[in-house]
């Protein structure tokens, strides 16, 4: 039997999942969480062979939980599930030791057989995602503008960045400057929407 622990914040969705995935003969659903950061505690609890993580997880996300569960419970092996088709997410979530990857609008089938691979000890990438990765363009910044333009992305401003960098306040500015520049960007907050929906600063 495959114990398989889920963690969607939507109620519709976790409730149909659970359901899908208890009609199996093989597959036992023995917890179902909506937040992140009752992912680590419920698999401590219930032991899963699988845990399905939604990427995108209020407290916590789905990556960082798996980066937690391949510490805490490495027996414990992770699918992400992930409506960010972004290539740094996959690239993140191999770095986080997950297992299977898949977009969101998978079919049920074809979850419950990726379910099935995992417990047997095998992986699982969307090949869709797996190909928009392989293509995707490699970002023009430097890792400290890349840096520089995430901390502003996050909401802030040049002087607390060059207090948490210990940079100075004109070096932030010519930072951020840069990379407006290397993106074509009208100004920084759009050179932050840019980076991002590229995937560049995760």
């Amino acid at each position: 039997m495959i114990r398989v622990l889920l963690a969607e914040d939507s109620a519709i969705l976790r409730d149909t999942l659970v359901a899908v995935l208890d009609l199996q003969d093989d597959i036992e659903m023995v917890a179902a969480v909506a937040t992140g950061p009752e992912i680590v505690p419920a698999v401590k609890a219930h032991v899963p062979d699988v845990a399905v993580l939604d990427i995108d997880l209020p407290g916590l996300d789905g990556l960082a939980a798996a980066a937690l569960i391949a510490r805490d419970a490495p027996d414990c092996r992770v699918l992400i599930l992930t409506a960010l088709a972004q290539p740094s997410n996959l690239r993140a979530a191999i770095d986080a030791g997950v297992a299977g990857f898949l977009a969101k609008d998978t079919s049920a089938t074809d979850l419950i057989a990726a379910i099935r691979t995992i417990a047997a000890g095998g992986q699982i990438v969307d090949s869709g995602l797996a190909l928009a990765a392989l293509q995707a363009e490699p970002s023009p910044l430097s890792e400290r503008e890349t840096e520089v333009l995430r901390l502003h992305a996050g909401g802030m401003d040049p002087r607390d960045i060059a207090g948490q960098l210990f940079l100075s306040y004109g070096t932030v500015r010519n930072y951020l400057a840069s990379a407006t520049d290397k993106l074509g960007a009208r100004n920084r907050t759009h050179a932050a929407i840019i980076a991002d929906e590229r995937g560049w600063l995760r």
